[in-house]
């Protein structure tokens, strides 16, 4: 087949909806699909890109936007005889791919990957104003899936949602997949860890809480920094690595000050996707107090580096972190103190609760997530 895939946002963006659908072009393609990605143009993007075309765009809040379609993109597109249009943003290229997925008669899949009403104050930073931006938000996406002809989503909890949210299409659950090998024990390079680690001033017998994600208000870091404000005082042999950046970054950096933990936390600040698997690889324990997540990649990505989980329980961990399996879900401050106790502080647990985080993590391979969306157009097609 020959696919369009169209989005906002795309590698060298470091963002959940880039590296998916980096890894769902990747994988077609071996599968023997063809795959073309219309995104927008970014400053550190390659200069030889393979069958990515991109148009120019404006940083807006969190995200970029495409700004200018040229004419003669339209007759491009029209020549790559395009079976299928994949849409992946419900803005500037999602809108341009849903005119084209029109004008050529063929069909328009949709992934919902960004639930809006968790992020309007990035639009709309007015109190009194936010049941009716979040309103908005929710008719905005319900507006876009229901002019495709197929909605994709990642869990359960998304379907649901939109569900609530009014969406009349058919909704299919495709998990993304990741790279596993990326973050398999096979590719750990021990030299760079140990560079790191001094880097870091991490010490041989530190252990690492870790956490890896935007820094952002949505991420809800501010419960994980109260829940573990007096355990790290406590706890002279532990250290919190934040990698990562975002709006929220000053702010958690002042909390840390207050806290009196500037010595044992670490902001790493936003690192290159090719480096992310040695960051996992210096953390014991991956913890997210997170109510945001449509998938949470990186609960996935920390599974595969057979890191153990602590995470904020929310629908979309279902299947993924399995309450005394591979990590612990929490709702109280205490039981997430008492799962970190469990993990940093015994280490036939730890080995315990690694070796099934590895098992757990396969389910969700790139492989698997490219053979259900070919799968999933090849029936839409039919």
């Amino acid at each position: 087949m020959n696919i369009g895939l169209f989005t906002d946002s795309y590698y060298p963006e470091i963002n959940g909806v880039s590296t998916s659908i980096l890894i769902l072009k990747e994988n077609l393609e071996k599968l023997g699909h063809s795959v073309y990605v219309f995104t927008t143009k970014c400053p550190d993007a390659p200069k030889n890109e393979h069958n990515v075309f991109r148009v120019p765009s404006v940083k807006f809040n969190i995200r970029r936007l495409g700004t200018f379609i040229n004419p003669r993109l339209k007759k491009e597109i029209k020549g790559l005889a395009l079976d299928i249009i994949h849409t992946h943003t419900e803005f500037s290229l999602g809108i341009f791919g849903r005119s084209v997925a029109h004008q050529l008669r063929i069909p328009h899949i949709h992934t919902m990957h960004t639930v809006y009403e968790f992020y309007t104050n990035y639009i709309i930073n007015l109190k009194y104003l936010e049941t009716a931006a979040k309103a908005m938000a929710r008719k905005f996406s319900a507006s876009f899936c229901n002019s495709a002809d197929q909605v994709i989503v990642p869990t359960e909890k998304m379907k649901k949602l939109l569900l609530e949210y009014g969406v009349r299409k058919n909704i299919e659950i495709v998990p993304t997949g990741i790279q596993i090998e990326k973050f398999s024990e096979a590719v750990n390079d021990p030299e760079k860890i140990n560079l790191l680690k001094k880097k870091y001033k991490i010490a041989a017998n530190d252990k690492v809480i870790i956490n890896i994600g935007r820094m952002s208000k949505e991420k809800n870091l501010i419960e994980v920094f109260a829940s573990l404000g007096n355990y790290l005082s406590e706890h002279s042999d532990i250290k919190f690595l934040l990698v990562g950046d975002g709006p929220d970054l000053e702010h958690l950096q002042q909390i840390t000050a207050a806290l009196g933990i500037n010595e044992q936390v670490i902001f790493a600040g936003a690192q290159p996707w090719d480096e992310i698997s040695l960051y996992y690889r210096l953390g014991d324990v991956f913890v997210s107090a997170s109510q945001s997540e449509t998938q949470g990649l990186t609960y996935i990505e920390a599974l595969a580096s057979g890191l153990p989980v602590a995470a904020k329980y929310d629908p979309c961990l279902d299947g993924v972190v399995i309450n005394g399996e591979n990590g612990y879900t929490f709702r109280e401050r205490s039981e997430l103190l008492a799962a970190l106790d469990k993990i940093l502080y015994n280490a036939d647990e730890m080995k315990r609760l690694s070796l099934s985080a590895l098992n757990t993590a396969d389910k969700f391979s790139a492989a698997q997530f490219a053979a259900s969306t070919a799968a999933l157009y090849q029936k839409i097609k039919e």
